[in-house]
């Protein structure tokens, strides 16, 4: 690493100056001083990518030039170099941080060669910095779309329960977004550096649950040719979701009651306790009180899991956030597909809000992916949207005037729909509609709706 910004600090003239001759001639930028209150000096003036320097200095000796150097820059390397050898200094240098230590009097090729690997640590350091700072900036955290009283009930416990550290258990459908809820519950967590890992715990028998789980010994059933690690080893420090904790079978949940209450675990086959340090998050669409009442959940674990519960409402519940989370997947969507699809035709929107969902968000998001895969201009319209859920969204109705409604009276009951859904709020009433205020309070004001 020629070119390298190297501090030499050593109260003894030849000594320094032969260290200076020595890795000048190698090709890096040396500066060199006398003590360590110039060693400081320089090293607030600028950065260095290696420091040598020597122990025994009056006044500021060469632990607190490490200690300084290291708490100004702490990807710098620094070797420390002295005539009094013993193992007590030694120690305390490399504890505070020092590359290497080196012992007077010391062979030059010796010096290259120490030289030349603390700079290649250096920037093998730098490099992994600037690796994780755009790794950092590039990671995308995930997000809760909607400002419905609802969600924003579930946003506001999940940032004062993330700290925590307690068991938290998620309720919802089918398609709310439990797992999104508990990815974000683990980013805002202290556990956030470490791994988040997800498990469908109906999606395996017994067997395969708890050897996912737990791993096992070599030879503890007939194919094991060795240890596996389970998950909980696997993410040790981070934060596991159990999905669909109702379907786990009950016997399994003797051995996750384990785990809670032990901090620790056996693999199949092993009789060596391991201790686990890990976050446990439960999801279900079950009813667990219930199934606690019909004898297929352990009561126990129930509490266990339970410390929190947070319910995450169903589409159907929150309407008014349907054009929110249209244009975020409108987005998501066009970067998927490289489309530009910029807008929603008001009929179109009028069918979303009318449909009542059952897949819930998953549900909206297989609409939208479809839509603009279809859409061939910059707006997504009626015949972009699956044939049944057009028909599902708009039943016949029974008007006054005649068999069906008119074109009027439809319009009249479903701006007092919308209304309703927003709790009076005109403003967000009209940006549903796809109109100005103006124009919707004339709407009011003609069909004696005003309120």
């Amino acid at each position: 690493m020629n070119g390298a910004f190297i501090l030499i600090v050593d109260d003894e003239p030849i000594a320094r100056e032969n260290l200076e001759h020595i890795l000048k001639k190698e090709g890096y930028e040396v500066t060199a001083v006398d003590n360590g209150s110039a060693a400081i000096q320089a090293l607030e003036a600028r950065e260095f990518d290696l420091v040598m320097t020597d122990l025994r200095m009056k006044a500021v000796d060469g632990i607190q030039v490490l200690e300084r150097a290291k708490a100004l820059y702490p990807t710098i390397e620094v070797i420390v170099i002295t005539g009094y050898a013993t193992v007590a200094t030694a120690v305390a240098a490399m504890q505070k941080g020092a590359y290497h230590y080196l012992a007077k009097p010391y062979d030059l090729n010796e010096v290259r060669i120490l030289v030349r690997q603390a700079l290649e640590k250096r920037s093998l350091r730098k490099e992994v910095k600037e690796l994780r700072l755009k790794v950092d900036s590039r990671r995308e955290t995930p997000t809760l779309i909607g400002k419905s009283h609802g969600m924003e009930m579930v946003k506001r416990t999940m940032e004062q329960i993330a700290p925590t550290d307690c068991n938290v258990l998620i309720l919802g459908e089918t398609g709310t977004g439990k797992e999104l809820v508990a990815r974000m519950i683990h980013e805002l967590s202290f556990r956030r550096e470490q791994r988040f890992l997800a498990i469908n715990c109906g999606a395996f028998t017994e067997e395969l649950l708890a050897n996912e789980l737990f791993g096992h010994e070599k030879e503890a059933f007939t194919g094991a040719r060795g240890v596996k690690k389970g998950l909980l080893e696997a993410i040790q420090g981070g934060t596991l979701l159990l999905d669909e904790i109702g379907d786990m079978p009950l016997s399994m949940q003797v051995k996750l009651l384990r785990v809670i209450q032990e901090r620790s675990f056996l693999r199949v086959g092993g009789t060596d306790e391991i201790p686990v340090d890990i976050r446990i998050l439960a999801a279900t669409n079950k009813d667990l009180k219930q199934e606690v009442e019909r004898g297929l959940f352990r009561q126990d674990l129930y509490y266990r899991l339970n410390v929190i519960s947070l319910r995450i409402p169903q589409l159907s519940e929150r309407k008014e956030d349907i054009p929110l989370l249209c244009r975020h997947l409108m987005t998501k969507f066009n970067r998927f597909y490289g489309k530009q699809v910029e807008g929603i035709a008001e009929e179109v929107m009028s069918i979303l809000m009318c449909y009542e969902f059952p897949g819930n968000v998953r549900e909206l998001e297989n609409i939208m992916e479809r839509a603009i895969a279809l859409a061939e201009g910059n707006t997504i319209e009626t015949g972009h949207l699956p044939t049944d859920i057009q028909h599902a969204a708009l039943p016949i109705r029974h008007g006054r005037k005649s068999g069906f409604m008119t074109l009027e009276e439809n319009e009249i009951e479903y701006i007092a729909w919308i209304l309703k859904q927003v709790g009076n709020n005109k403003t967000q009433a009209a940006e549903i509609l796809g109109i100005d205020r103006v124009s919707l309070w004339r709407k009011l004001r003609r069909n004696n709706m005003e309120s």
